[in-house]
């Protein structure tokens, strides 16, 4: 199995994170998606990374799909079958998924020129994540894990989409979040966190 990626995609960290977790071997080709005759541009028709190609060359796309995918293989079972243990994580998921995606944004607007930036659509990206941050501590329970008694994909999202938003939009959340902050504080110590950290 190939993933290709670059190294600072929440949404490529995401899967490398649960690969790592499920134990699956797997070959990690840095590649991002603006090389318009590379893989990425060949294998996913909107051009966007994580790509993952299986051992007989089907190729997968869009984060939540291979995590899908991944997930059916050997090892942990990180997304629960069926109930309320599923729906729990899903949303975890969704909202690591939507604080990302915010995130992005936000970096992809404050790249542009100056003159040429929308300042609203910046604070509109910054308001969600203050709501969605918001609404995490609202949730936290003080545990180990963010649903149940063991990792599951709900901790792997909101773990890289915090990580993210550390790297791309600095500010101070974890005083205002300190449930949230003390979660995040052990889940950043796990194994497979650390080495997928950006260098």
């Amino acid at each position: 199995m190939k993933l290709y990626g670059s190294l600072t995609s929440p949404y490529v960290r995401k899967v490398r994170v649960f690969l790592k977790e499920k134990g699956l071997e797997h070959e990690f080709i840095i590649e991002g998606p603006g090389d318009a005759a590379g893989n990425v541009a060949r294998l996913n028709p909107f051009g966007k990374v994580p790509v993952v190609v299986l051992d007989d060359g089907e190729a997968l796309f869009e984060s939540s799909q291979i995590i899908d995918y991944l997930d059916s293989l050997p090892g942990p079972i990180l997304i629960p079958q069926a109930g309320e243990a599923r729906w729990r994580v899903q949303r975890w998921h969704a909202l690591g998924q939507g604080i990302a995606d915010a995130v992005v944004a936000r970096l992809m607007e404050t790249r542009r020129r100056p003159e040429h930036q929308d300042p609203a659509l910046i604070r509109k990206q910054e308001a969600k994540v203050a709501a969605a941050l918001a609404f995490a501590e609202s949730q936290v329970q003080g545990g180990e894990y963010l649903t149940g008694n063991q990792l599951t994909l709900a901790d792997i999202a909101m773990g890289v989409a915090l990580a993210y938003m550390d790297l791309r939009y600095e500010h101070v959340w974890q005083s205002s979040h300190p449930g949230l902050a003390a979660w995040f504080a052990v889940f950043a110590r796990r194994p497979a966190f650390v080495a997928t950290m950006p260098s």
